[in-house]
């Protein structure tokens, strides 16, 4: 363990000091306003959530992200209204019943609401309806989140009424991080950094994953972070084969590599952070020279991402065929084959409100400046039990890049 605990201590010197960070509702209100521009035929309607989306107890309230990003609002039930000329948040009365289980809530008749909201405009969801009516005597199209629940209920609303998507010009304003979004992404960075270091010092062979977990997920809650960014993957041996194992029950064992797939949230943004680690503290000649491979796939990966060049496959500057490409041609399986058949994912994806930023959508645009993406070449050999990622959440910036998680030993 002499290699790991070393790591650990040196990294530990560096601790961050964390604080809960917040948006300017003046940035919300520039948000609003580019969305208004980029849709100025229509009328645009988002549905905040409203808490009974899951089970109750089983999780805090999570608001909807594209909702968020356009309000800062996290009190479940509102609604927010855009039109060329006008911006309106339908706040739900307030209940004193609810309330003592709750907590006070702020209702539109509250004289301090518009500036806790940031909004002028603010009425009671009552008056959503005819409100939208009086609004659509002037606008032809409706804009909302389709394949949402919230789409019915417009549909059922306004039956004869064409609703269009929304969320391709919402993501396009997400996908480039202001100066305070960066900051707030770097802090959960940060916590996540802490997180890693503290599952390091539980491994031990003879442990479990669900110890190593625990501890990663106390560290960052202890600094003040919401919640995880996703379930924790915490794989030992064979289970670093699946990519998205989270039961975390394994006893890990001496010998084995530990993948550790887990990030914290912190003030509404993500992290996505991977390591693999000897349980040990010592890798064999194999799991070194695979790792190495990864690890060298890794830094051509980083070196490729620049303002132009691309997430996606096949092109002349693409992020993921320059991991591709390395971890091909280093390295051989037991049978001789190049290793690139074990490649099982692509190398990147946007972060942000969401740990997959943007989904699917916008895997395929040039990067600009301002674009925060994360690059995580793995190789996954089922017949050897060996699973290795690792990944950093890298800033793309005017002249190339920064690797925000840096400060995490690899």
């Amino acid at each position: 363990m002499l290699v790991l605990r070393f790591l650990v201590a040196a990294a530990v010197l560096a601790a961050p000091v964390l604080a809960a960070g917040t948006i300017p509702k003046e940035e919300y209100r520039a948000r609003r306003d580019a969305l208004r521009k980029a849709l100025p035929d229509g009328v645009t309607v988002l549905f905040g959530r409203t808490g009974k989306e899951v089970a109750p107890f089983r999780t805090t309230f999570l608001q909807e992200p594209n909702f968020f990003y356009l309000t800062g609002w996290r009190e479940p039930g509102a609604i927010l209204v855009l039109a060329a000329q006008e911006e309106t948040l339908f706040l739900p009365a307030r209940d004193p019943k609810a309330e003592v289980y709750t907590g006070r809530r702020v209702g539109p008749g509250d004289p301090d609401a518009a500036e806790i909201t940031g909004f002028e405009s603010i009425l009671p969801v009552e008056q959503f309806e005819s409100r939208l009516s009086k609004l659509l005597e002037s606008h032809r199209k409706v804009y909302a989140l389709t394949g949402a629940s919230a789409e019915e209920r417009l549909r059922a609303m306004l039956p004869l009424r064409e609703i269009a998507d929304a969320a391709e010009p919402i993501w396009r304003l997400r996908l480039k991080k202001s100066p305070r979004e960066v900051e707030l992404i770097q802090q959960s960075v940060d916590a996540s950094i802490e997180g890693h270091l503290a599952a390091w010092k539980r491994i031990a062979p003879g442990s479990y994953e669900y110890q190593a977990a625990a501890a990663m997920v106390g560290a960052w809650l202890g600094l003040g972070c919401e919640r995880s960014a996703y379930p924790p993957i915490v794989a030992s041996g064979s289970n670093a084969t699946v990519l998205h194992y989270d039961a975390n029950t394994r006893r890990m064992d001496s010998g084995d590599l530990l993948l550790i797939d887990a990030a914290a949230e912190c003030s509404g943004y993500a992290a996505d952070i991977t390591r693999t680690v000897p349980v040990n503290g010592r890798f064999t000649p194999r799991q070194q020279e695979l790792y190495e491979i990864v690890l060298g796939a890794q830094k051509a990966a980083i070196a490729a991402v620049k303002p132009g060049a691309t997430l996606d496959k096949g092109t002349s500057n693409s992020v993921n065929d320059a991991a591709y490409d390395y971890i091909n041609s280093h390295g051989k399986d037991r049978q001789g084959q190049p290793l690139g058949k074990y490649v099982l994912h692509t190398t990147s994806h946007h972060v942000g409100l969401d740990v997959h930023d943007g989904g699917k959508l916008f895997r395929h645009g040039p990067l600009e400046s301002g674009m925060v993406i994360t690059v995580e070449p793995g190789i996954y050999i089922p017949d050897e039990g060996l699973g290795i990622r690792i990944e950093d959440v890298v800033l793309v910036t005017e002249s190339g890049r920064k690797v925000l998680s840096s400060a995490l030993p690899k």
